[in-house]
């Protein structure tokens, strides 16, 4: 039951915007700009963003070199340039936009450990620096010549330095998009999920968490936002969720020789330094199959994994205490692009960011609020 009030100012608008993480965030500021009188609503279904904005390392990366070559098995050259062109645009458009103060955003550059089986990658450096000439200013990697001095295990061969990668703070990125959508006019409403829409008529149907009651929004278009969560209201057989592990210490005892966000194997692993603890993530593929999951939920098998590789490659034999853990919902399909199409005569969808939220999110946003506006 509600009031004539509250029918009459918080159920009718002209952009309902399902999810409040990077894209659906910036996806109703790029809309609230383009039509500064229109009324936008974003719904999430947690108090926090439910899938992997701010549950994700802060890595602002684009590819380390073993995953771009990995990619020419299933993606043409002009695929891949045009990918990692996206993501570091992607990157320089949010610091442009916000600041890298307000994003604790470092330029320490990004680092690859290289080991036995991987050295044939340290002989095609030249070739992929000349295939991305046009999208970076300069040569974008380059071998790290006294790597041993960074204290890794022993069967790290090499180590490749990618200069133009950096680290954020994800939860001062999210904080960010809150504060401008804010004072936009956008409106946030948390703790409510969508079990259904009308991608035609406008109308969503939400149901508050705890509470046996459903409120019935209308838009006049629709925005999807929910990356990994978006079969439950929109199927599609192009996006698999894939759950990643996020493990911090606790202060390190000892003073760390190195700076910057690395990657090993293929970039699935990835570790920095943050307040000087270590922050380890990925792994999934130790358990892919295990990882095509939307609980958060911890992997035993995928843990041990990185736990094992934290006294063994990244600290040998150095005491590591950790604090926390947790897992965040990406999604991910045969193709890595994004997907951003019409999905009805009034919604359109923004997902499947393979992992790359902080590179894509923002422009994906932007192209999606621009589809919307010519349905408007």
């Amino acid at each position: 039951m509600f009031s004539y009030w509250e029918d009459k100012h918080f159920f009718n608008y002209d952009l309902l915007v399902i999810g409040a993480g990077f894209v659906g965030l910036s996806t109703a500021i790029h809309f609230q700009r383009k039509h500064p009188k229109a009324k936008v609503l974003v719904l999430e279904r947690g108090v926090l963003p439910t899938g992997a904005s701010t549950k994700n390392a802060g890595f602002a990366c684009f590819g380390s070199l073993t995953e771009i070559l990995d990619d020419f098995w299933t993606m043409t050259q002009d695929e891949v340039v045009d990918l990692v062109a996206r993501r570091y645009k992607g990157l320089q458009k949010i610091r442009k936009e916000f600041g890298d103060k307000k994003l604790s955003y470092k330029s320490n550059g990004g680092f690859e450990l290289i080991e036995e089986g991987q050295l044939a990658a340290m002989d095609e450096i030249g070739a992929i620096n000349k295939v991305l000439k046009d999208v970076f200013p300069g040569p974008v990697y380059s071998a790290v010549p006294k790597y041993r001095k960074l204290g890794f295990g022993e069967t790290v061969r090499a180590v490749i330095k990618n200069k133009y990668e950096g680290e954020l703070d994800p939860g001062s990125y999210v904080s960010s998009l809150w504060e401008l959508a804010g004072k936009l006019g956008v409106k946030i409403i948390t703790g409510l999920e969508v079990p259904d829409l009308d991608p035609n008529q406008g109308r969503v149907v939400g149901k508050e968490l705890g509470m046996n009651r459903e409120l019935v929004f209308q838009g006049d278009m629709i925005a999807v936002c929910t990356n990994a969560f978006t079969s439950k209201i929109w199927e599609n057989e192009q996006i698999e969720p894939g759950r990643g592990l996020v493990m911090i210490s606790e202060p390190l005892d000892f003073k760390v020789p190195w700076k910057g966000c690395f990657h090993l194997d293929k970039g699935y692993v990835y570790f920095r330094q943050v307040d000087g603890r270590l922050l380890l993530g990925g792994a999934r593929n130790m358990d892919f199959q295990g990882e095509k999951n939307s609980q958060f939920e911890v992997n035993p098998k995928i843990k041990l994994h990185l736990q094992e590789l934290a006294q063994e490659v990244i600290f040998p034999g150095m005491p590591i205490r950790w604090h926390k853990e947790w897992t965040g919902i990406m999604a991910f399909g045969p193709s890595k692009s994004p997907i951003i199409q019409k999905i009805g005569a009034r919604s359109a969808a923004a997902v499947r960011l393979g992992g790359m939220g902080v590179a894509l999110g923002w422009q994906a946003g932007k192209e999606l609020s621009e589809l919307l506006s010519k349905g408007n």
